[in-house]
């Protein structure tokens, strides 16, 4: 297929590459600033370089848009403008779920495939190889062609907007998990107990993250009252090690609602579906 990349930071350079290695021919790539690899890719590939979407657009049979999510939006509608009847157009962005939902009604009244694929995972360790979900009417085909490029590759839901939703979800985990690390392991170097705390972590590796995580929101509510008191422990031994708690704070307010809430509307419940029912409620006045 012919091939532009819209976009030629990390991403984009990446899978013009492993495209470009499964027979693509890649055209051009739009980069109203390109950077020395990107110039230096785009003579290897014998690929254009152009500053905004315009007429060169016309004869791509494949856009895959890698640009800031704030910009994803309007950069598709500059560039269905000019994209023949019938292109498939991937946006790999994080933007937001209704700005994917938007661009893919602006490219349904210029014929144009739209399909939102997620990346999940990080490019710069796993580069073709990084997970990815695939959104929308034309997800199979996305899905399909990327999985060449060597992607595990998941078909989420039928409209665009369904991946970057399961994206920004997975992202309230991965990257509290990640703010968490930064406090947690930061602390245990300050006192000389980071390959100690590993082993004493290591009975959370013994079960399946859902087992984990639906455990955590069961038991969550009833037991508030002492966790939040082990948080403000914590808090203060991150203190006494130099470590600012900012996150961690945040965990104290957490369980500080979850109390309120207890105290204002007992909770009855045993499953986790009654634990998410109650702790998703609206507040009370």
């Amino acid at each position: 297929m012919k091939t532009i990349l819209i976009g030629g930071g990390m991403v984009g350079q990446c899978y013009a590459q492993a495209l470009q290695a499964q027979g693509h021919t890649i055209a051009a790539f739009c980069d109203h600033a390109p950077s020395d690899a990107l110039r230096a890719l785009a003579a290897r590939l014998g690929a254009a370089i152009h500053a905004a979407p315009g007429p060169w657009l016309a004869d791509a049979e494949l856009a895959v848009s890698a640009v800031f999510g704030t910009a994803a939006l309007d950069l598709a509608h500059a560039s269905f403008a000019h994209l023949q009847a019938g292109a498939l157009y991937l946006d790999m962005t994080t933007a937001d779920p209704q700005a994917m939902r938007e661009a893919e009604a602006l490219a349904r009244q210029r014929g144009v495939r739209f399909v939102d694929v997620a990346i999940t995972g990080a490019v710069n360790l796993s580069g073709a190889h990084t997970p990815l979900l695939c959104a929308g009417a034309n997800a199979g085909e996305a899905a399909r062609l990327l999985a060449t490029c060597g992607a595990p590759v998941q078909v989420v839901g039928d409209q665009p907007g369904d991946a970057a939703e399961l994206k920004l979800l997975r992202s309230i985990f991965t990257k509290g998990l990640e703010a968490l690390a930064v406090e947690c392991l930061v602390t245990a170097e300050r006192k000389g107990l980071r390959e100690t705390l590993f082993r004493v972590l290591s009975d959370i590796d013994q079960g399946p993250l859902r087992e984990t995580m639906e455990s955590m929101v069961r038991t969550h509510i009833v037991h508030a009252g002492r966790r939040r008191n082990e948080v403000v422990e914590a808090q203060r031994q991150m203190e006494m090690a130099g470590v600012p708690a900012i996150v961690l704070a945040g965990v104290q307010q957490r369980f500080e609602h979850t109390l309120a809430q207890q105290q204002a509307r007992p909770y009855a419940g045993q499953t986790t579906a009654d634990a998410l029912a109650w702790l998703g409620a609206p507040a009370r006045p």
